[in-house]
Parts: C-alpha cells; sequence; structure tokens
C-alpha cells in the first residue's frame, strides 16, 4: 500500500467518504483512513433523510447562524440529483438509493404545545418563506400509518421534495466509486497525527504505520475535537465536542406493508422527531432517540431501545408490536459546544476539519464534500454562510441566557410528557421555576459570558463543564 498520498481523509462516515470520492474524481491522490464496518458511526444508524424542512425549529430559525444551517441545507438538498447520478456512474452500481416518497410530517398531542405544536407551525412558515411546495392533508387519510386511538394525528403536511436513501447502499457506491475514481481505502484507524514544525504531513495508524500528504482531513465525527489535542494552542480554541448518542431499529412488518413516504413528527425534546422510512422488502427504520453523553457510545440501552419501540407502535401503527426486530442501531452524532458545525482550515498548515455537523452530515454530504475540494484547490469555497462554521473560533451565540434557559426548561418538562406522567395541576409550574433556577445558576456560574446549548445545560458533566471552562477562557 502506497504510504505517501496528496490528501488523508479521517474519517468514513458520509461526509469523509463523500469528501474523499469528490477529490479523487477531481484528479487527488487521496486516501480515506477507517473501517470498512462504519460501526456506531452517526450516518450508519441514520434514516438518512434527505429533508432540510423537517428538521426544522424554533430555536434554529431564532438566530442567524441557524437560520444559516437551514440555507446549507436547503443547497445541500438541490445537489443529490446529479450526487447519485455521479455515484452510479463512477461505482458502476445502477441500484436505486431513494426509498421514500416525499415526507408527512404530523402533529399528534404526545409532545408539548411549547415545543411540537411551535415547531410544526416554524416548519410551515419556513417551507413558506423558501416558496417551497407542500400541501396540508387529512392527517387520519395518511398512508399505511394506524397508531393507537389516544395517539391519533391532529395535524399533517406533505414535502414531495423531502425524500430518504438506504444507507448501507449509500456506502456500497460510495466505497466503490472512490476505488474507480483512483482513490485508497485504508482498513485502519489514526491513533494520532504527525506534526513537523508548524504542519500537519501524515497520520499514525493503530497498526503503527505512518501515512504521509500535504493535506489531511479530519472527518472523524464525535471523535474528530481529540485528535487535534497535542496541538494545544489549535485544540484548545476549538469547541469541544460530545456525543449525540442515538438508538434506531429496523423491523420486518409482519405482513410486509411499508409507508410509502417518510412519516414523522417535529423534533421534540432534546431529540429528533419520531420518524419511520421505508427500506424496502417489509423492513421498516425505526427512530431516533438522541441522548448527550461525554463519549461516543458503543451498545444501545434497553430504556433507550423500549422507549423508541413503545413510541413507534403507539404513534406509528399498532401492528408494529408484532414486527420481528431485524437490528438495533447506534450512532453517535457530532455536537460541538456551540451547536454549529466545524468546517474548514485549522490555521495550522496542512489540517482541515469538517465536522460537528449534529443531525445534518449526510444530508449536506455532496455540499459539503464540494465546498471542501474548493477550499483545498482554490483556497476558498462557493459558499458563505460556511465562512461563519471555521473550526477555530469563539463560541456561537444558541441564543440569549434567558433563551436558552428557557428552552432547557421546557424541553426537560417535555421529556415528562412524552414518558407519559401523570402529575397534577400546580406541579408543572413548581418543577419549571426550579429547573430555571438550576439552569441560570449552572450557565452563571460556567461563564460570565458565553452560554451553552439547551442540550449541554441540561446534561451537565464534570466532563462538559471542565471541557467548556477550557474553551471559554481561550477566547478571554
Amino acid at each position: 500500500m502506497p504510504t505517501n498520498h496528496d490528501v488523508i481523509v479521517i474519517g468514513n462516515g458520509a461526509l469523509g467518504s463523500s469528501i474523499a470520492f469528490e477529490l479523487a474524481r477531481r484528479g487527488t491522490n487521496v486516501a480515506r483512513v477507517g473501517g470498512s464496518a462504519r460501526r456506531h458511526a452517526a450516518s450508519t444508524a441514520a434514516g438518512a433523510m434527505l429533508g432540510c424542512f423537517g428538521e426544522v425549529t424554533e430555536p434554529l430559525m431564532s438566530t442567524e447562524h441557524g437560520r444559516s444551517k437551514l440555507s446549507l441545507d436547503h443547497q445541500a438538498r438541490g445537489l443529490w440529483a446529479e450526487w447519485l447520478r455521479a455515484l452510479s456512474e463512477y461505482s458502476g452500481d445502477e441500484s436505486e438509493l431513494i426509498t421514500a416518497d416525499g415526507t408527512f410530517v404530523f402533529l399528534n398531542s404526545v409532545g408539548t404545545a411549547a415545543i411540537d405544536t411551535t415547531n410544526f407551525a416554524v416548519i410551515e412558515a419556513a417551507l413558506n418563506q423558501y416558496d417551497e411546495p407542500y400541501e396540508l392533508v387529512d392527517a387520519e387519510s395518511i398512508d399505511w400509518m394506524r397508531p393507537n386511538e389516544l395517539f391519533r394525528p391532529l395535524r399533517a403536511l406533505y414535502m414531495p421534495q423531502e425524500h430518504a436513501i438506504n444507507t448501507a447502499r449509500l456506502f456500497t457506491k460510495l466505497d466503490a466509486a472512490l476505488l474507480k475514481a483512483g482513490g485508497a481505502i485504508v482498513e485502519d484507524h489514526v491513533t494520532s497525527l504527525v506534526v513537523e514544525g508548524d504542519s500537519v504531513t501524515g497520520v499514525v495508524l493503530a497498526n503503527g504505520q505512518t501515512l504521509s500528504a500535504g493535506q489531511v482531513i479530519v472527518a472523524a465525527g464525535a471523535q474528530s475535537v481529540e485528535l487535534l489535542s497535542d496541538l494545544e494552542d489549535v485544540h484548545r480554541k476549538i469547541p469541544p465536542m460530545v456525543s449525540g448518542y442515538g438508538v434506531s431499529a429496523l423491523v420486518r412488518t409482519k405482513d410486509r406493508s411499508l409507508p410509502r413516504s417518510v412519516l414523522r413528527t417535529p423534533n421534540r425534546a432534546l431529540a429528533c422527531g419520531l420518524h419511520c422510512v421505508p427500506r424496502g422488502d417489509g423492513v421498516l427504520y425505526l427512530g431516533a432517540t438522541n441522548i448527550i453523553s461525554d463519549a461516543p457510545r458503543n451498545h444501545a440501552d434497553l430504556k433507550d431501545l423500549k422507549f423508541l419501540v413503545d413510541c413507534s407502535i403507539d404513534q406509528l401503527h399498532t401492528d408494529l408490536e408484532e414486527a420481528a426486530l431485524v437490528d438495533v442501531q447506534v450512532g453517535n452524532r457530532p455536537i460541538p459546544a456551540d451547536g454549529y458545525p466545524l468546517f474548514g482550515a485549522t490555521g495550522v498548515a496542512g489540517l482541515w476539519m469538517a465536522s460537528g455537523t449534529y443531525r445534518d452530515g449526510l444530508h449536506q454530504s455532496p455540499l459539503l464534500a464540494r465546498e471542501m475540494a474548493d477550499m483545498l484547490e482554490n483556497g476558498l469555497g462557493q459558499t458563505a454562510e460556511l465562512r461563519a462554521f471555521e473550526p477555530v473560533r469563539a463560541p456561537l451565540a444558541p441564543g440569549t441566557r434567558e433563551q436558552v434557559v428557557a428552552s432547557a426548561v421546557s424541553h426537560m418538562v417535555a421529556t415528562g410528557y412524552e414518558r407519559k406522567w401523570n402529575i397534577t395541576g400546580e406541579w408543572p409550574a413548581i418543577i419549571e421555576e426550579s429547573l430555571a433556577r438550576k439552569y441560570l445558576d449552572t450557565a452563571d456560574a460556567l461563564d460570565e459570558e458565553f452560554t451553552p446549548p439547551a442540550e449541554f445545560l441540561v446534561t451537565m458533566s464534570d466532563h462538559k463543564w471542565a471541557a467548556l471552562r477550557r474553551y471559554y477562557a481561550a477566547w478571554r
């Protein structure tokens, strides 16, 4: 195996694999490092919904950088048709990747008005803002869906341009396309970077071998920031990363029936919305939980799987209780401490980052692959919104402190309703007041100016506390 390359891409999830392929088809001598099993990467456990509006939330639309993320999603969706053609051409594999015909977003009474109803309204407003085709539909007429009567949908809309793809087939095509375009796949993982003077010149593999390159791109998901730990001056100024540990399931319905489209709720408390995605041959993807973890997780907790399955049976189709469990998948979404992507040059010669995309990495992969290739070739990409997300940056505000605390309280209370708590009328206000004091005290003690996203406030640990304090201190 050659040990010298123009570019090494660390990571073989959807984003790393797409960047490597894009570089290879432009004639770059590129090697992608990562085991083919891709166990526990975010994209392997994802529903792979090619949509942007179904993920829209009120907090996203309330900040400039959040609106920039939506713009990136919208631009990325426009690239998928050409991207799929290129993958088929280079891989020689003409198999269909799209598995769903549009997306239904339905609103039921499981969550709370402050989150679910608000997010449903924000989705519709964003669709109108972008002049996006959609239609309001009779919620009870949605194909295939048959929930428990206590959880029936109240409102629904259909988005004909938001589809989904089969992730297993996507990775098969990405691997084949990379190899046929002249790229190399290294079946190992990187333990450290090779630093010579003020430059990164390669990587060290777990087997002890060193690979050299003029440019190194870190696209290793939730573990990306830790790979830069030996570069102290840079490492302390990059938002620390945590893992959004999630559980999804593949089931085969008893009668092999499937919906034609993606069915999903708006995004919910501290998590994705409940959703199902048809995969063919009676197999249905059910997703997904989202739990903030200090480090990537390798296995699913039974309580998280149980919660997902119970929600699916109650809210999607009662006959799912007779479905066969085909597989349980665990993914680790990369979440930076300010909630925004880490993309572009690091300020260290030869070192680039492409991570921190949270739920958007697979969907944005064609756009980010193009942008990274342009940056390496020309020093500048085509998409202005990405410039705010350079890895070495001061914290980007997810809102005012008061807004973040209010959001944290709202989301925590909503998790109780999702889990069917039953409390008397005066208790929600008492709980909310107590949580507000707790989260405000936490934010005030953490830093006088910078406030982390709500997900960090409600899951604060000694590890997160120390990492945030170091990061904030670096920007004083």
